[in-house]
């Protein structure tokens, strides 16, 4: 993985290690022009961690860079090719409506994916148009540049750009746009399970040996680097599952061509964050059967790494029986793993630094009691983190229920050396003030999308960018949920 030796005047640097990977992975392709490319939001601070000219890249006369009329320098187009079980279902996908432009060599060395998400149809579109809407990919914006706030490994959007055609969906004709990625990389489970549906082991230790030289390059030097893949993988799965219900995030899509070797969220189509605390709740309108439910999502997350276990088998050992042996192994790992990662980030929402046996039923039994009451999610620990205890005396923290779980916990507090500011200051750090609501979240997408109007976003850009800044008063309107409704939230996968 040499990075090419000299930038652009745009500051691109772009260098192709996954193009040198085995032809079955990937495919070259030209971009497809559009009408009037128009940047619509740009990311400057994102732009100078890559080493690029924001200055220079965010001028009407650079919307074709982004948009798919023109190249940046060094470009190289390929769509990627990989599977996936889409709600349990196994099938051939590929990029259908995105391109990988190459991997940005940033100044301090590290190596991004730049890939235009909307670009027109590919080898793999399977009779689509290839093509996005603008409020989809505002809304990735959004969310994945919320998520990287909150301090969730994500994917992150560089620019979005309005394409100045329409494209047909379900609501009618909609404006189109290109959203401009930025990734770890868009190694997915389903581009092993890709390999591994070829029947081409070949292949798949290539890959297998490229994404822990990419990722996990301190676990390179190892006799065995499916399995070591594997556990490493399983490891950042758990992880990411705590961090997604510590804030209440709840994706929508956990299909394996939607998890990232890289321990990243990506995609987020019909994504959403939960008001009121319930396990079972659920905002995709396909997820008809609630599979990616709130509360089911780590035990999807551990049987999409079964899925990447499966792949690997063919070059997990010689032997069959010791290679599921193996596999089984590392895949029961997940639930312990998990649960002492969301362990500890409950304890810290909490306020906890040390542990004892009975946490588990202490942070369960407030969950319990916001479920019954329909309590907030964030707000719920946002008013435990204040200093002042006066809200705690107005509904529904006055519920006796809650009052005895307060005591008990204010016990559980004096259990600790730390002092009662060390415990403050704890919280602060993982108990946001504001998180996307979804109903600003739908304002500021139909403003900009049906009238242009880039007003509303760019304020709740700005308040999303300092989720935990307790300093800062925040108006109310992006701290409440929404007002009760007869029509229940859906969120859609536009495409």
């Amino acid at each position: 993985m040499n990075p090419t030796p000299s930038p652009s005047p745009q500051g691109w640097n772009l260098d192709h290690s996954y193009a040198q990977l085995p032809a079955l992975l990937h495919e070259r392709w030209k971009l497809i022009p559009v009408s009037a490319p128009r940047l619509v939001l740009f990311n400057h601070p994102l732009a100078r961690t890559l080493g690029l000219n924001p200055e220079t890249l965010d001028h009407p006369d650079h919307a074709p860079l982004v948009a798919g009329n023109s190249l940046p320098h060094g470009a190289q187009p390929i769509a990627q090719a990989y599977a996936g079980h889409q709600f349990g279902n196994f099938t051939g996908l590929g990029d259908g409506r995105a391109l990988l432009l190459g991997e940005q060599i940033t100044p301090t060395g590290q190596r991004f994916d730049v890939q235009l998400k909307g670009s027109g149809p590919t080898p793999f579109s399977r009779g689509g148009d290839g093509r996005a809407a603008l409020g989809p990919m505002l809304r990735e914006y959004l969310i994945s540049e919320a998520m990287h706030a909150l301090g969730i490994p994500t994917t992150r959007s560089l620019a979005v750009t309005a394409t100045g055609d329409s494209i047909l969906r379900r609501d009618g004709r909609l404006p189109g746009a290109v959203l401009t990625r930025i990734a770890a990389s868009h190694i997915r489970v389903g581009t092993f399970e890709w390999a591994a549906a070829h029947q081409d082991p070949d292949t798949l230790k290539a890959l297998t040996d490229y994404t822990l030289q990419r990722h996990y390059p301190h676990l390179t030097e190892t006799d065995t680097p499916a399995l070591t893949l594997l556990n490493a993988a399983i490891e950042r799965q758990a992880a990411l599952m705590a961090r997604w219900l510590h804030v209440g995030f709840i994706h929508g899509v956990m299909n394996t061509d939607n998890v990232a070797l890289s321990g990243e969220t990506i995609d987020y189509g019909p994504c959403a964050f939960m008001d009121h605390y319930h396990p079972e709740t659920t905002f995709s309108s396909i997820d008809r059967h609630k599979r990616y439910a709130y509360g089911h999502q780590s035990g999807i997350a551990q049987w999409n790494m079964a899925r990447l276990a499966e792949a690997l088998l063919p070059i997990l050992h010689p032997n069959e029986d010791r290679a599921l042996e193996l596999a089984n192994t590392a895949i029961a790992s997940f639930p312990d793993l998990f649960q002492n990662h969301w362990l500890t980030g409950m304890r810290s929402k909490l306020g906890l630094f040390n542990a004892e046996p009975h946490d588990t039923t202490l942070i369960q039994s407030l969950l319990d009691w916001m479920q019954q009451t329909q309590s907030d999610f964030t707000n719920t620990f946002l008013t435990l983190t204040l200093t002042s205890t006066s809200a705690l005396a107005t509904a529904p923290f006055a519920d006796p229920i809650f009052q005895t779980w307060h005591h008990q916990w204010h016990t559980r507090r004096t259990r600790q050396p730390q002092s009662p500011a060390e415990s403050l200051t704890i919280m602060q750090a993982h108990n946001p003030v504001v998180i996307p609501r979804n109903h600003k979240v739908e304002e500021a997408l139909a403003a900009a999308s049906d009238h242009n109007d880039l007003n509303p976003l760019h304020r709740l850009l700005t308040v999303l960018a300092t989720p935990h800044d307790h300093t800062t008063p925040i108006p109310t309107e992006f701290t409440e949920p929404a007002p009760p409704s007869t029509t229940p939230y859906q969120t859609y996968c536009g495409t």
